[in-house]
Parts: structure tokens; C-alpha cells; sequence
């Protein structure tokens, strides 16, 4: 039996661990507040994140993530501006080649470094591995069947990491190219955002489709440059967690654009939600590294233009339709 530790119980985490107690692991998860660890413990249900959800009773929740570290195998799963915090935190507690898989999707605003660049700073004795893919936190505890990628160092690295993470509804891909994983979930985000601004302003599912694959377009060009593979996109990483949240209200990315498209403001969104939209602290970041990169993200500027910049969502989408006409080359 793998003892695992899931740090952050959020939905995502939450899903994550009740995947892994139900294929028989030894789970626990470590969460920031009292009353959560109460409610997994006692009542054998998130009451914040996922309270309808009935939990499996050889998972255990504790608020201290030390402990939650000593397990066979870690995963990371709080919010991408938390995990360098996280990880001074339990740092001491890895041990030396320890699998750390890192679930965050997003990039950190005071470095404008990749959760991976983080973590290799912080646990650099880890055996870095990075989980990302097209999955809903509210279908994936309910055992709905669903598909992700690990990427790591090396392929026998992601192969091993696969094979204590599988389970009967959550399917690994083994992949040795961090970078384009870690890109294609981070920025996707953004895309989402646009997708959603598209659809609430009622600009038709052609415009959608069309945006979609842009974005995906400039997605690649990120990772290439960066030293990932076009191919990793391709997959669960890429082209999978694009179709899922580019096209859900599920996706709070999505959804955040889709109620801008509405003429609802950014700063009362936010207010109303319980929990973290990684898009929208993502689309300041991922310019910062295309200027960098000297990469052509027209998609993900207007949307950081939009977000934190003041321009209107109108002129943005003109701005989009009325660049120089081009090759269509990815």
C-alpha cells in the first residue's frame, strides 16, 4: 500500500485524494483550516469545497502538512502563488528523491517562474514530476472516468510516477517534457479566460473555435521556445485541457469571461467566489515571459490588457480581428 500526501484541500485536492483512497492508497490530506480537517475526519466530507460529496473513510485529514509530507509520494495542490511558501514548509520533510508531483496550473507572479522552476529552488533533492490535464474536481470525485498527464525529469521517472497514481477513473499519461506540460496548463488558463469573454459577449461558436485553436497556436510557440515539445501539446496537457475549459461554465476561467462578456466587473466576480481563478493572476505573468521569450501571444495580451490594463473588451476583440493578415502557421 502507498502512503500518499495531498497538501491543500481545496476541490482539486480534495478530488485528487479521494481518487487515490478509493484505488486503496493510504491517504492523507493536509489542510490549512481546522474546520475542514474536522469535517473529512468526522463526517467524511469537504464542507467547503465539496460538501455533497461523500468521502472514503481510509482518508484522513490533519492541518499539519509536515506530516502530510513523511508519505511515500507528495502532491502539491495549493494555489501556484502558495507553493513556494508551501514547499520552504515541508522542505525538510521530502527527503531525497521523494516523488513531488505539482498540481498547480499557473506561474508566480513575483519571479515569473514555472511551479517546476520553483520547486527545483526549494526541493531541489525531489523527484519533480508535474500532473496536469483536462479534469473537473466535481466529476472526478464522483469517479467519473478522466485522463491526465505526468511529466517528469525522465521518461522512467514519469513512467514510475504513473504507476503509483493510477486508478480505475483517473488515467497517467507518462511524458519527460516538463516544460511543454507545464506550459500548456498554466496558460490554457488564459485562453479559457478569452474563450469565456467570447461567449458571454455572444460572438458565436465560430469565433470560439477560432480563438481556440489561435490560442493553442501561441501556446506552442511559448513552449517551443522555452525548450518543450509541440507534441507535448498535443495531448492531455494541451489540446485536452483546452477542449474541457474552453467550453464549460465548470471551468472558473471560462466562466470569469463569460460574466465579463455580460458587463459584470472583474473586481466583483472575484469577490463573489470561494477559491482561487489561476488565469487571472497567470495572464500578467505569461506576458512578462513572452516579452522575454520575444514570443507573439496576441490572444493572451488582450486578455492581460482587459484584466489589468483597462482596456474594454470590444476594442480587444477588434484589436484581435484587425492584426496584419498571416501564413497560418503554428
Amino acid at each position: 500500500m502507498t502512503r500518499i500526501g495531498v497538501i491543500g484541500a481545496g476541490a482539486w485536492g480534495t478530488a485528487l485524494a479521494q481518487v487515490y483512497a478509493v484505488a486503496g492508497n493510504d491517504v492523507v490530506i493536509a489542510a490549512r483550516e481546522q474546520d475542514i480537517v474536522d469535517c473529512i475526519n468526522n463526517d467524511h466530507d469537504n464542507c467547503k469545497y465539496l460538501p455533497d460529496i461523500r468521502l472514503a473513510d481510509n482518508l484522513r485529514a490533519t492541518v499539519d502538512m509536515r506530516a502530510a509530507a513523511e508519505s511515500d509520494i507528495v502532491l502539491i495542490v495549493t494555489p501556484a502563488q502558495h507553493v513556494r511558501a508551501t514547499l520552504k514548509n515541508i522542505a525538510a520533510n521530502l527527503g531525497d528523491r521523494k516523488p513531488l508531483v505539482l498540481c498547480a496550473k499557473g506561474i508566480e507572479l513575483n519571479s515569473g517562474k514555472m511551479m517546476s522552476q520553483v520547486a527545483a529552488e526549494e526541493a531541489p533533492d525531489a523527484e519533480l514530476a508535474i500532473l496536469t490535464g483536462p479534469n473537473f474536481a466535481g466529476e472526478i470525485v464522483r469517479g467519473l472516468p478522466s485522463a491526465s498527464t505526468v511529466a517528469a525529469r525522465t521518461q522512467a521517472a514519469a513512467d514510475a510516477i504513473c504507476a503509483l497514481l493510477n486508478s480505475r477513473n483517473l488515467r497517467p499519461y507518462a511524458s519527460d517534457d516538463i516544460i511543454g506540460a507545464e506550459i500548456g496548463g498554466a496558460v490554457k488558463n488564459v485562453i479559457a479566460i478569452a474563450s469565456g469573454m467570447v461567449h458571454g459577449m455572444g460572438l458565436g461558436e465560430s469565433a470560439g473555435a477560432a480563438l481556440v485553436t489561435r490560442g493553442l497556436a501561441e501556446i506552442a510557440r511559448l513552449a517551443e521556445r522555452m525548450g518543450g515539445r509541440r507534441e507535448t501539446l498535443m495531448g492531455m496537457c494541451g489540446m485536452g485541457d483546452m477542449m474541457l475549459t474552453c467550453s464549460s461554465m465548470q471551468s472558473r476561467n471560462f466562466s470569469l469571461g463569460a460574466l465579463m462578456g455580460q458587463g459584470q466587473s472583474l473586481e466583483n466576480i472575484l469577490a463573489a467566489r470561494n477559491g482561487v481563478t489561476e488565469g487571472v493572476h497567470t495572464a500578467r505573468a505569461v506576458m512578462v515571459m513572452a516579452k522575454h521569450h520575444n514570443v507573439d501571444m496576441p490572444i493572451s495580451n488582450m486578455v492581460d490588457q482587459c484584466l489589468n490594463h483597462g482596456l474594454s473588451l470590444g476594442d480587444g476583440v477588434r484589436q484581435i480581428m484587425e492584426r496584419p493578415l498571416k501564413a497560418e502557421k503554428h
